[in-house]
This record gives structure tokens, C-alpha cells and sequence, in this order.
């Protein structure tokens, strides 16, 4: 989704409150917890900051690392036309350097102006998803998905929707190589599955008849986890009650609800007799992820809580770690994870001249009732700005940043680097200031078996 603003967002929330019904093939169920905090130890520690200077910024930008080694990133800019030229970016010496992918015309397929995803099969075949965004009707105009199976040399585009209100797309391959794409339209959540590569793509039933694909996710057995919250259709519908993770174990031919572990209010902050004496957090991609060992996790923030949970029998109960507390106004997480539970995550705390990026690293421990081992880095500032002339400050721009571990006990994560002048309501124009993104590198400490 292309963040809108409050006053647009309240406005449209508050026309649309509307419940709907889920799909009658997902089941929801209870997903009991504990709670326990986690325990710090090591810090993380900053060893390298590239700042790729670019035409545009990489909003709200993508990460994947090549089986072959190189280093793909991709992201967008708010142009005002969906069908404009798409951004990739490509590192072959671990993010030092990057160069632009030609990824093709728009007259190839190879356009939009919001949301992208990435993601890269067994094979090596990657996938380029993006969304094309009418930012004066509000509404979603494309998905698109783009496959190249010579790293990033050539490229093949194919039209998913051209439906209005289309949004939000993920992409994600499974070890045998199926590429599986989902996405919103005002109507549920959409699911299409190549086998082929990406030169076929056949549409499967919905997986919810409600609700917004805020997050989707991969297990290393082919697992599917694709997480469904109130809001779809760039934030013009809200669907109340809805807050599940849908699971598949057969390759997304049917699918289980489960219940989303732990609280959030999802209401408008326009929204004065919904309150309940919480500040509302801005909400939109709520990350969940799978271990090697096919566990399922999921990251949120209450209040100023963040919170991590693990469920190791889909969903049917959680374990749950409060992984810090205190944090001013925490939003809009990130998660990855590996191995038997390690993990990064990452969020905003503050907002304004305050806003700041949080960093941690750690991992889940075998027993539900110990802290999980975590690792902090030092916040910093994005170097990304916009506003009205006159008051331009520190902004997301976007609803998450992306982590990827590397080789050698080394994480990154990727900053978006803006200077942008609001005009009005999703109008921006690009300032004088730098544009592009950051690549920030950490060295990863080491945890003994004991710690864990």
C-alpha cells in the first residue's frame, strides 16, 4: 500500500467500516500463549553504511540474495502515473556497489509506481512483483510480475489483475521450485501459482473473501503462511474482525485460519469511541515467517511493546516473548528468520523530528518459558524527508524496512534515502537533497549453545 496520510486514511476508514465473512473453508482457531521477556546481551555492531545515490528513492524497498551470490534491491517512487518505469538494482561485491537492472519498458510489461516484492526459486529464477497505484482515485490499477531466469539479464512480464482497488502483492517460491503470488482487492485475498518458471500463471481460489494480504511467507517444506488483516485495497476497506494467519500445506489448495496471536486495535485514528485509551499504531504489514525447522513466527508491536511469537503446530498455539518495551509509539515491524529460530527484526519508535529505526537480533529459545537471547543495535535516523514546505521531517516512507542475513555471521538492512516536498494529499514532488537508499551492514555477535 501507498501510505496515505491520516486525514485521508481516518476519512476513508470511517466511510468503509463494513464486517465481511471469511472464505467457509478457513477455520479459525484458538491460539493459547505464554509470555515471557526477552534478555539482552551483545550489541550489534555497525560495520559498514553505503548510501546509493539514485534518480529516485527505493521506497519501502525489497531485498534478496541471489543463489549465485549477487545482491538484488528494489523499490519505487509515488509517480503520479501507474504505469511509469520500474527500479532494480543489483550488487555484486555484498552491497559496496549497485547497479541499475534494466528490467524492461512499460511498453514490456515492466511498470508501476507502489508496492514491490522479490523473491528467487531453487533454480535461480527470480521474481519482480509490483503494483500500479491511481494516487488521485486512491485505488490500486495493476499487478504485475516480471521472471528472469539468467539473473536479472532479461526479463518476461505478465499482467496478473487489471481489476481496480488491486494491492499489496507478495511473492514467494517454495523448495520445489512453485512461485506463489498473493494480493488484495477490496474482495479478499487473491492467490495465483506458477509451475513453470513464470510462464504460466493460473489463479486459485480466494483464500479469504475478506481482508488485506498484508504478509506472506514460505516454510522449508513448501508451507504457506499468509497473514490477513482489516485493511485491503490501499486502506478503502476495512473489514472489521479480521486478523488471521491462513495456512496451506498443499500448495495453496486449501487453506486453515488460525487466529493472529496477540492484540492490536484496528481502528482509524479518527476514531474517538474506539479508543479504549490506546494510542493507535499506524498498521499495515504485520511479518510472519518460518524457521528451517518449520516453525511459524509472528511480529507485532502493542502500544510500545514488540512482541514476538512462535508457533510450532500451524498456528494452533503460540509462545509468545516480549522482546522490548518502552519504545515510543513502535510500528510497523519487520521479521526474518532461519536455522532453529534465529532472528532480526526490525521497526520504527517515534514519530516526527523523533523518528528512529530500531534493530534487533536474537534467538527463540527451545523452551517457552526462558528469554529469548537478543542482540541490539544502535537506532538511527532514515535518511528519508518529506512534508509541506516549511515543516519537512523524518519520515518511513513506507510500512517497513527489509532485513537479510549474509555470509559470515553479517546482517543487513536496507534504508530509503528521500528528500520530498508534499504538495497535498499523496502529491510529492522529489526535493534537491540526495535520493535513493542506504545499505547498512552489522556484525552479528556470537551466542553460545548455553545462552540459547
Amino acid at each position: 500500500m501507498t501510505y496515505i496520510g491520516r486525514r485521508i486514511y481516518a476519512k476513508r476508514l470511517l466511510s468503509k467500516l463494513c464486517p465481511c465473512f471469511w472464505s467457509a473453508f478457513l477455520t479459525v482457531r484458538p491460539a493459547p500463549s505464554a509470555l515471557v521477556s526477552a534478555s539482552e546481551t551483545a550489541e550489534l555492531t555497525l560495520i559498514n553504511r553505503v548510501e546509493h545515490v539514485s534518480s529516485i528513492p527505493a521506497r519501502e524497498p525489497m531485498v534478496l540474495r541471489h543463489p549465485g551470490g549477487d545482491l538484488f534491491l528494489a523499490g519505487y517512487w509515488r509517480y503520479q502515473d501507474p504505469n511509469s518505469e520500474l527500479q532494480l538494482w543489483r550488487s555484486s561485491d555484498e552491497g559496496s556497489t549497485w547497479q541499475a537492472v534494466d528490467v524492461g519498458t512499460p511498453a514490456s510489461g515492466a511498470r508501476g509506481n507502489s508496492d514491490v516484492d522479490l523473491a528467487v526459486g531453487p533454480k535461480g529464477t527470480l521474481y519482480f512483483v509490483t503494483m500500479g497505484f491511481d494516487r488521485q482515485a486512491v485505488a490500486g490499477t495493476h499487478i504485475t510480475v516480471g521472471v528472469s531466469t539468467d539473473v536479472g539479464q532479461s526479463w518476461r512480464w505478465t499482467v496478473l489483475s487489471q481489476d481496480r482497488g488491486s494491492d499489496r502483492p507478495w511473492v514467494s517460491v517454495t523448495p520445489d521450485g512453485d512461485a506463489h503470488i498473493v494480493w488484495n482487492d477490496g474482495h479478499g485475498v487473491r492467490h495465483a501459482v506458477s509451475h513453470d518458471l513464470g510462464v504460466n500463471w493460473q489463479e486459485m481460489a480466494r483464500i479469504s473473501k475478506a481482508g488485506g494480504s498484508s504478509h506472506f511467507a514460505v516454510g522449508p517444506a513448501g508451507e504457506l503462511a499468509v497473514r490477513i488483516t482489516p485493511l485491503s485495497a490501499s486502506a478503502q476497506r476495512y473489514d472489521a474482525g479480521v486478523d488471521r494467519i491462513a495456512i496451506s500445506r498443499d500448495g495453496g489448495l486449501h487453506w486453515k485460519g488460525v487466529t493472529a496471536p496477540g492484540h492490536r486495535t484496528w481502528v482509524s485514528d479518527g476514531d474517538e469511541g474506539d479508543k479504549r485509551d490506546e494510542k493507535i499504531i499506524p498498521r499495515w504489514v504485520e511479518p510472519v515467517a518460518w524457521d528451517g525447522e518449520g516453525a511459524l513466527y509472528a511480529l507485532w508491536s502493542e502500544g510500545e511493546r514488540v512482541m514476538l511469537a512462535r508457533s510450532r503446530d500451524a498456528g494452533e498455539h503460540w509462545d509468545q516473548w516480549e522482546l522490548t518495551t518502552a519504545e515510543s509509539n513502535a510500528h510497523y515491524p519487520y521479521l526474518i528468520v532461519r536455522n532453529n529460530g534465529e532472528f532480526a527484526a526490525s521497526w520504527f519508535s517515534g514519530e516526527g523530528a523523533d523518528l528512529s529505526v530500531q534493530l534487533v537480533h536474537g534467538h527463540a529459545p527451545e523452551t517457552p518459558a526462558d528469554a529469548a537471547v537478543l542482540s541490539r543495535a544502535l537506532s538511527f535516523v532514515q535518511p528519508a524527508r518529506s512534508g509541506p514546505k516549511g515543516n519537512v521531517l523524518p519520515v518511513t516512507a513506507g510500512e517497513y524496512l527489509p532485513l537479510l542475513f549474509l555470509s559470515e555471521r553479517r546482517l543487513a538492512v536496507a534504508a530509503v534515502m528521500q528528500d520530498a516536498l508534499k504538495l497535498g494529499p499523496g502529491v510529492e514532488v522529489l526535493g534537491p537533497g540526495p535520493q535513493g537508499f542506504e545499505w547498512r551492514t552489522y556484525k552479528l555477535p556470537v551466542v553460545s549453545s548455553k545462552q540459547r
